[in-house]
């Protein structure tokens, strides 16, 4: 709990993924892809509860392995390439008979994130009275962005053609990881999303901020866990 409030984390991890096969229980660093999730979530003192929404068997059993609840089975239209991550939790949250303050999601695939950075998305929310959070890391600048057309003309994301600035002479941006969503349950269902005009943000480093979508993506935090 926080605040007296209570707490129900969401790891998110279908089955049938297209740029990585089997990519959520791939052995990575002793353990299965989505145990260090699991781990991170169960070391957060803030949840009160911690379950999985998933679609493959495999994956199901492998979190039940590390201790994760797996409570429900999810819906076979919930767990195609449209299917979105809002969708998903809003069947969970509609699917669960109890109620909670607030929600966090988690994906399997940022296995760097830790129990600090879950517990600092909440503190964040709590602290600046904000209905919802996320993690960020910092990106790099949009001026130095473009578009490319079939004949790989370039269009500035921005709309113009600037000279690219020195770095100290940017503007600092930042993007989404996905390591962890926060919201309250009542403002999520309203709004059916965790980022518009009233979420706050949680930074978080770069060498923490891997999001695991292709092969190279998983040797990156080979190397990263390899390198303490």
């Amino acid at each position: 709990m926080i605040a007296g409030q209570s707490v129900l984390a969401i790891i998110l991890a279908r089955g049938g993924s297209k740029g990585l096969p089997g990519k959520n229980v791939l052995p990575l660093a002793g353990r299965p892809l989505i145990a260090w999730t699991i781990a991170a979530a169960q070391a957060c003192p803030e949840i009160d509860r911690l379950i999985l929404s998933s679609d493959d068997d495999h994956i199901i059993a492998t979190a039940r392995q590390w201790g994760c609840e797996v409570p429900f089975v999810r819906p076979a239209p919930l767990a195609n390439d449209a299917a979105s991550s809002i969708d998903v939790i809003l069947h969970a949250l509609g699917t669960l008979p109890e109620r909670y303050d607030w929600v966090v999601a988690l994906q399997a695939t940022s296995p760097l994130r830790l129990a600090a950075d879950i517990s600092a998305t909440l503190e964040t929310c709590i602290g600046g009275s904000a209905p919802a959070c996320a993690t960020v890391v910092q990106a790099k600048n949009p001026r130095w962005s473009f578009f490319l057309g079939a004949d790989r003309h370039m269009t500035p994301i921005l709309g113009q053609y600037n000279t690219r600035p020195g770095r100290q002479q940017s503007p600092t941006a930042h993007m989404l990881n996905g390591a962890v969503y926060v919201a309250r349950c009542d403002w999520f269902r309203q709004h059916e999303t965790f980022v518009n005009e009233e979420t706050l943000a949680h930074i978080m480093p770069p060498e923490r901020s891997i999001d695991i979508d292709t092969a190279f993506d998983f040797r990156l935090a080979e190397c990263l866990f390899a390198a303490g």
